[in-house]
Parts: structure tokens; C-alpha cells; sequence
């Protein structure tokens, strides 16, 4: 059970993040967002793994995971704020949400075990997610579709690889030191070049955004950290159904109509993780 709280609970984080990302990726340029924020992730998680300490697994092996799982989520944040810039949410987040059935796949060729009768419902859950998400109507444009959606893929293969060296990283140094390694990497890599070459933009309109990106980013990280210590696959791919639960946020407060697939992917979400929940108790 406590892997699919982690899982759901950094859905909901990450809802948050798509929602602010998609409005804020509008207004400012993509790497003056993603230093935005991961200055923001810094102060907010820095003071955590100083209390917490250096971990005593600390060593060669577990930096490597420390420099993927960097390297993973910044190079993820990059392409999908891109992708948010030209294509739509309903579009681009699909896509983007299948970043857990990456790590998941990841763990399993890994070795992790995954019961046959786990399998079944995590697949239903993911194929829920896809139908929940998917956007009604057709999108403008055909080559910014493409685009987008090619910017969204590669995101979802960095962040695939990223939550795997996360989850790797929680269950080796604790879940403190596993939120801190892409705020360092985007700090030193995005912000202080931009920084240095005075090419860091942000406005006030974009700013409440993206710091509630920031914030919640970390919060995602933190809870889906905690769930991948108890079963890495079963978090990563309830932490995807950010892209449903993004859908289900526009019905219910954007005033947006969903198409009769979506309510099929929502029944097919909420039936799974009914089902994943009672084999876990």
C-alpha cells in the first residue's frame, strides 16, 4: 500500500507541475523555466538533505545513480516545457505520463520482480491512462503536432530513465538525497551559464507559476521516492496518471468536456487501482 500512495501522491504533485508548466511555458522561454525552477527546488530541498546528512552509502556506485538521475530529470524538464510551448496539454501530457511505464520497464529488465497478477492491472492502469488523457478533437497544425509530440517522447524516455536512478538513489539514500541531484545538475548546468550570459528571462505574470512548479516538482520527486522504496514498478506507473487526473482537473474546474474514451480510460484507472490495492493488503 505504500507504494501506490507514493505513486498516487506524486501523481497529484505532478498534476500540479503540468498545469503551471503548461501555463507558464507560454510566457517565458524554456531554459530560463527549467533554471526557474530548479533554483526554486534547490532552497526547497537543500535544507532536508543537510539535516538528513552525507549518507553512509555514498559512494562511487550510488553517485552514478545521483549523476543519472540528474542529468535525467533536467534533460526531461527541457523537452517537455518545449513541447508545452508549441502543442497542447492533451496532447503533449499523454505522451510525457508514459515516463513511468519506462522506469517500470527499466525495473523489471533490471530484475525486479513483477508477480503475473500485478502485471495485469498495471497495464490496465497504464492503457487507462493513455485513453483518460487523450485530447478530443484535432490538433492545429499538423507539423507543430509532430513536433510536439517527438519533444514529448524524448522526455518521457529522460524522465523514464530518471525516476529508475531516483528510485535507486531513495532506496540507497534515503528519499532526501534522492529529490537533490536534478536541482544541483540544473543549478550548475542551466541557471549559472544563463546567469553568467545574462540570458535568464522571467516576468512577474510567469513567475507564481513557476514557482509553484518548483515546488511541487519536489514534492512529486519526494512522495514518488518514498512508494519506488516499497515496489519501484507499481510507483512508477501510478505516478504517470498525473496525465489522467490533469484531464479529469479540466472537466471538473476548466469547464472541459471529455469525450466518451476519456470517461472509458477514468473507469479503467479507478478499476485498477481498486484491484492493485486489494492484492497489496
Amino acid at each position: 500500500m505504500l507504494a501506490i500512495a507514493g505513486g498516487l501522491g506524486a501523481a497529484l504533485a505532478w498534476t500540479v507541475t503540468t498545469i503551471t508548466a503548461a501555463r507558464a511555458s507560454k510566457l517565458i522561454d524554456s531554459w530560463s523555466m527549467v533554471a526557474t525552477v530548479m533554483v526554486v527546488g534547490l532552497i526547497v530541498s537543500i535544507p532536508t538533505a543537510a539535516i538528513s546528512g552525507v549518507p553512509a552509502g555514498l559512494n562511487r556506485h550510488s553517485t552514478t545513480w545521483l549523476v543519472v538521475a540528474g542529468f535525467g530529470n533536467v534533460a526531461g524538464l527541457l523537452f517537455a516545457y518545449s513541447s508545452y510551448r508549441i502543442g497542447k496539454v492533451g496532447l503533449v501530457a499523454p505522451i510525457i505520463s508514459t515516463e513511468g511505464a519506462v522506469a517500470a520497464v527499466i525495473a523489471v529488465f533490471a530484475g525486479e520482480h513483477l508477480a503475473p497478477r500485478e502485471g495485469i492491472p498495471l497495464l490496465a492502469i497504464a492503457a487507462g491512462v493513455a485513453l483518460a488523457a487523450a485530447s478530443p478533437g484535432k490538433p492545429e497544425g499538423r507539423r507543430k503536432e509532430i513536433e510536439a509530440g517527438l519533444l514529448a517522447g524524448g522526455a518521457a524516455v529522460c524522465f523514464g530513465f530518471g525516476l529508475y536512478a531516483t528510485a535507486r538513489v531513495g532506496q540507497n539514500l534515503g528519499i532526501a538525497w534522492a529529490v537533490l541531484p536534478p536541482r544541483v545538475v540544473g543549478v550548475a548546468v542551466i541557471a549559472l551559464p544563463l546567469a553568467l550570459a545574462r540570458r535568464w528571462r522571467m516576468t512577474w505574470e510567469a513567475l507564481p507559476y513557476v514557482v509553484a512548479c518548483g515546488i511541487f516538482e519536489v514534492v512529486g520527486f519526494a512522495l514518488y521516492a518514498f512508494g519506488a522504496r516499497h515496489g519501484l514498478a507499481v510507483s512508477a506507473v501510478l505516478a504517470s496518471q498525473f496525465a489522467a487526473i490533469s484531464t479529469v482537473f479540466g472537466y471538473l474546474f476548466l469547464r472541459e468536456r471529455l469525450a466518451q474514451v476519456q470517461v472509458a480510460g477514468v473507469v479503467t484507472i479507478v478499476v485498477g487501482v481498486s484491484v492493485l490495492g486489494a492484492l497489496h493488503n
